[in-house]
């Protein structure tokens, strides 16, 4: 039975199945709790069903971002890293072309 009540963040743990999910949104007015796997799957489950889930409180994963699609060093800014190089226009690479014996040059 879940001992915790589901708070917006907070991580925890299927006991029976072992998969973590955080609360990612709660709705006071349906009485509903979102979730959302490591996998980036979400869920929703009515928090009568919650209060009945076999569920542990867990640490965050070391990279609990990865449902987001970005790793932790990627949306830290305090990232000791380069950032990565910003995509370049193709068109910025182009030099024009200039054709001999042509009546450009009068």
């Amino acid at each position: 039975m879940a001992n915790s009540h589901p708070d917006i963040g907070n991580w925890f743990e299927m006991i029976e199945s072992g998969q973590l999910f955080e609360v990612v949104a709660i709705d006071d007015l349906h009485k509903t709790v979102e979730i959302q796997y490591l996998d980036g799957m979400l869920d929703e489950l009515d928090l009568e069903q919650w209060l009945t889930l076999p569920l542990v409180p867990a640490a965050p994963p070391e990279d609990a971002n990865v449902a987001y699609g970005m790793t932790a060093r990627e949306h830290s800014p305090a990232s000791s890293e380069t950032p990565l190089p910003e995509q370049l226009n193709p068109l910025d690479s182009l030099e024009g072309e200039t054709f001999s014996g042509t009546d450009e040059s009068l």
